[in-house]
């Protein structure tokens, strides 16, 4: 099964279940890689019956509209392809040096890129935006251009802050559109899907002042989109966000990087650990400008069957000490209100189910063996 019927028969599983907001968004996503007008307005008749309170009515046309799409033929992109090849960049500051940095971004990828600030993950996505030089190193872009103008196109990098904008939603995005030559009836379909796709409909009148900041940051995105990016960079996008926007955001960048007619590779910077690694395939950690991949910090020697769990109890560590004193404890850390417990030769469900039969109260506890929260720590 190609990946559209894949993706079409989970959003017809979405709709059976009940789960229909993220069913329409999945639905909005394969709409919008048709690129073909009449599909858009069947998708504006559904949005009307939604936003009308007509749910079974919009089902209904959804589950047509899906039927549509199996047949449809899409223009598939290639999968996998790789689009930056970056090797032993290097950056140096007066007193900060970002150095060995070595990393591929493929169609389909997601990067998380975590560490304290200050340790150079702004310099690294500028750097990979094309958009300050580097000392040292090599970085090939596989990005068909025909100048630097349209490389940086195609590379397109959202600060943390961004500036601000004067008119309505839509009409900043349709102006963008056309920029990128989307002119006439499709401009405005097109703006259309992506406002509904992102949320923004209902907002599609308000100006800057009016939009919150996870709004901001949705037409951030949708404004970037529009461009058809090939490698989409984010610094901190998930800052000043709440958990549900947050949750949202990161799952529209997983969607977005899976895009049929259109998949790209996606870094993104973020101090939300573990929300970024739920969608990120690879995890770049920063300490002091030099890099650690998580997969390797996982296989050092003699850790291939270490547990490290992060604990929040009433216990004291020499009654944590105590209930597993049957197993191989490396260490008990009391950090920043919570304790890292480091078990050698158990799963952390062994150790789980060690402290639960020792009476241990546990308010919160999660195995981070495999997360970068362990390098903070």
């Amino acid at each position: 099964m190609s990946s559209v019927l894949t993706k079409l028969t989970t959003i017809v599983n979405h709709y059976h279940n009940g789960d229909e907001s993220i069913a329409f968004r999945m639905l909005m996503d394969c709409v919008i890689d048709t690129h073909d007008q009449e599909i858009y307005k069947k998708a504006l008749v559904i949005n009307e019956l939604r936003e009308s309170s007509q749910q079974k009515n919009a089902v209904d046309k959804a589950i047509e509209l899906i039927e549509e799409l199996k047949r449809f033929q899409y223009r598939e992109s290639e999968a996998n392809k790789l689009l930056l090849d970056a090797k032993d960049i290097h950056k140096k500051y007066s007193s900060f040096h970002l150095e060995n940095v070595d990393l591929e971004i493929r169609t389909g990828d997601v990067w998380g890129l975590v560490g304290e600030n200050g340790n150079g993950k702004t310099t690294l996505l500028k750097i990979l935006a094309n958009q300050i030089h580097y000392d040292r190193g090599e970085l090939h872009f596989n990005i068909p251009s025909s100048s630097a103008y349209e490389l940086r196109t195609k590379l397109a990098y959202i600060p943390q802050r961004t500036a601000k904008w004067f008119g309505s939603v839509k009409y900043n995005l349709q102006y963008t559109a056309s920029n990128y030559g989307i002119y006439g009836e499709m401009n405005e379909l097109y703006v259309l899907m992506y406002m509904i796709r992102f949320g923004l409909w209902r907002f599609r009148g308000h100006n800057w002042n009016e939009l919150s900041s996870g709004y901001k940051m949705r037409f951030e995105l949708v404004r970037t989109l529009l461009r058809k990016p090939t490698i989409l960079l984010l610094d901190e996008p998930l800052a000043n966000l709440d958990v549900l926007a947050q949750q949202l955001i990161l799952e529209d960048l997983k969607n977005i990087s899976d895009s049929v007619s259109n998949p790209i590779g996606i870094i993104l910077s973020s101090q939300q650990l573990f929300e970024v690694e739920k969608i990120s395939d690879k995890v770049l950690f920063l300490k002091n400008g030099k890099p650690t991949h998580l997969s390797t910090a996982n296989n050092q020697k003699d850790e291939s069957t270490l547990t490290v769990m992060e604990l929040d109890s009433s216990a004291s560590k020499e009654e944590l000490y105590s209930a597993l004193k049957n197993y191989e404890v490396l260490d008990i850390v009391y950090n920043g209100g919570l304790y890292v417990i480091q078990v050698k030769h158990q799963s952390f469900t062994e150790v789980l189910g060690e402290l639960i039969a020792h009476f241990i109260q546990i308010t919160y506890v999660r195995d981070i063996s495999k997360s970068s929260r362990r390098l903070f720590v």
